[in-house]
């Protein structure tokens, strides 16, 4: 236990957001396909996971400011948000809208922060796939409004939901133009984000289609699912044209797309009564349940040598 401890510790890092996002994200999967009790213990460990990286995060910042400040100008810290939202939807897929409403709180007074200082820092071309998380969390905030308008928590949060879903296409648009695509054969596991982050999107337009005055967006969900399962083929052959078996923090960030990639199969299949849609959006929640065991062992398993010159700093 202490070796897992101190190999946790090691990967505090603004990256490591994405591993709250990822079991998050596996939580919400498992639930929506009736698997009560495992998606509550994936939620016990998001949650826990969430208040180390939150401590970390605010400790950070009170014990040194510029590293705090070097590391919010990356990609990687919009992590911070994505889990936030993350977390907040399954609290309130369970019901708990207080506590959910709570995080989104949280993230809505962060996310502008961490999201001009990062735009402020972007590079104009080649960046690696964590540029992609700009769009990740304005659309994590777009599906937690959404969630919490369908709990009855207010309209008002289904028209936050569709801005910050507009907003979150349009920065998607921007990323993409500074993406460098030989991540896509290269990357050290964040590539998947370009990827995640329309699967993203297309969760939240299937949340807000489910808002009765927001119907119409059916076809864009669609359009936005059948782009995020071409990224995900397209990934996939990559992975196996050129194996990268070691591990690296941002292989967190292949697990979120390829749960994100389920979920977003599952709402819209359940939201349009698409049962194809449903039993594919099963089939990939269990691949991504399977790549997260095999990440955790990554993360416990005695690790030397030289580091893998395919992986630099976490930061975008």
């Amino acid at each position: 236990m202490r070796g897992v401890r101190h190999a946790w510790r090691d990967e505090v890092t603004p990256a490591a957001g994405a591993c709250v996002m990822a079991t998050g994200i596996i939580s919400v999967g498992l639930h929506l396909t009736g698997h009560e009790v495992l998606s509550k213990l994936f939620l016990v460990l998001a949650a826990l996971l969430w208040l180390l990286l939150a401590a970390d995060f605010v400790g950070l910042l009170v014990r040194d400011r510029a590293r705090w400040t070097a590391a919010a100008i990356t990609p990687p810290a919009l992590t911070a948000v994505a889990a936030t939202t993350v977390l907040g939807t399954r609290l309130s897929l369970l019901d708990w809208q207080g506590a959910a409403l709570a995080l989104l709180l949280v993230a809505a007074l962060v996310w502008p922060v961490l999201l001009l200082a990062v735009v402020r820092h972007w590079r104009r071309r080649g960046m690696p796939g964590g540029v992609f998380l700009v769009c990740v969390a304005t659309q994590g905030l777009a599906v937690l409004a959404a969630t919490l308008c369908l709990a009855g928590e207010g309209d008002w949060l289904g028209d936050a939901a569709l801005a910050c879903f507009v907003l979150g296409l349009l920065l998607y648009g921007e990323a993409l133009l500074r993406f460098d695509l030989r991540q896509v054969w290269r990357g050290a596991g964040d590539q998947w984000v370009a990827g995640g982050a329309l699967a993203i999107s297309a969760l939240a337009g299937s949340k807000l289609m489910a808002v009765p005055r927001y119907e119409g967006l059916r076809a864009v969900t669609y359009v936005l699912l059948g782009l995020a399962l071409a990224w995900y083929a397209a990934l996939a052959v990559a992975e196996a044209a050129a194996v990268r078996l070691r591990y690296d923090v941002r292989r967190w960030a292949t697990v979120f797309p390829l749960g994100m990639t389920a979920v977003a199969a599952l709402s819209a299949g359940a939201v349009a009564d698409v049962p194809g849609l449903r039993l594919l959006g099963r089939v990939l929640l269990w691949v991504a349940v399977a790549v997260w065991g095999l990440v955790w062992v990554g993360v416990v398993w005695p690790r030397g040598g030289a580091p893998d010159p395919a992986s630099g700093p976490s930061g975008g």
